[in-house]
């Protein structure tokens, strides 16, 4: 069974644009007729983007800065006249050692990566999303859901968007629609380079799909969930 979306005349932000699994969100979005705006600290011209700039309007900013949220959300709106969805992907991940040995720079970089640019991206959406009764959707982990060994600040950072994602849904109920994915282990180059895992990797494409499904009108019920996306039934 195959499924197919109509998004034109919409308009979607993606944050963290510029990875593996930003890049992805774009491109579907895009192939489903969306205005794509893309928003990432790194450079669309770097060596370090997977995005294809011909897809999206790019808007280089650093999502943790309030002030540089506040530009890139108004220039999409500037530009496009509306925002009907917001795509939190903007995250990292570090980790290895137990928390007696974690340095509270990996801790803040991790609260700041991975919470505090989907808070900041969703403050400032917000206005725009209510008027056209859109939706956001984050990106949270399965590790969230239970604590573990060597990255307990990264899981408390994407369990951190969990109750995000249910408090913009109860505080929006009717208005926007607030969900989250819950991804594995993302099959991504640099995922495969640093994890030995052994269990069933992600396709960021196949994400991008679930993102695609949570901010179409078939999933119109549907606010406050968290998604779970671990790979193939």
């Amino acid at each position: 069974m195959s499924a197919s979306f109509d998004f034109d005349g919409r308009v979607v932000l993606v944050t963290g644009a510029c990875g593996a699994l930003g890049s992805a969100v774009c491109a579907a979005f895009d192939d489903a007729g969306a205005t794509v705006h893309a928003t990432d600290v790194v450079d669309i011209d770097s060596d370090d983007s997977l995005l294809d700039p011909d897809r999206v309007e790019f808007h280089r900013g650093d999502l943790t800065d309030e002030g540089d949220v506040e530009c890139v959300v108004e220039a999409v709106a500037d530009s496009a006249g509306r925002l009907d969805h917001l795509a939190n992907v903007a995250g990292t991940w570090m980790g290895g050692q137990p928390i007696d040995e974690t340095g509270v720079d990996e801790f803040e970089t991790l609260l700041n990566v991975n919470l505090k640019t989907a808070f900041l991206a969703s403050k400032h959406a917000l206005p725009h999303l209510r008027e056209t009764e859109g939706a956001i959707v984050s990106v949270s982990a399965r590790a969230s859901l239970e604590g573990g060994e060597g990255d307990g600040p990264y899981r408390a950072s994407k369990a951190g968007i969990r109750l995000l994602t249910e408090t913009l849904a109860e505080e929006n109920r009717g208005t926007v629609r607030a969900n989250c994915v819950m991804p594995s282990v993302i099959d991504t180059p640099a995922n495969r380079e640093m994890m030995d895992y052994s269990e069933e990797w992600v396709d960021p494409a196949d994400i991008a799909e679930v993102f695609l499904v949570l901010c179409s009108d078939a999933t119109g019920p549907t606010s406050g969930a968290a998604i779970p996306v671990y790979g193939e039934a």
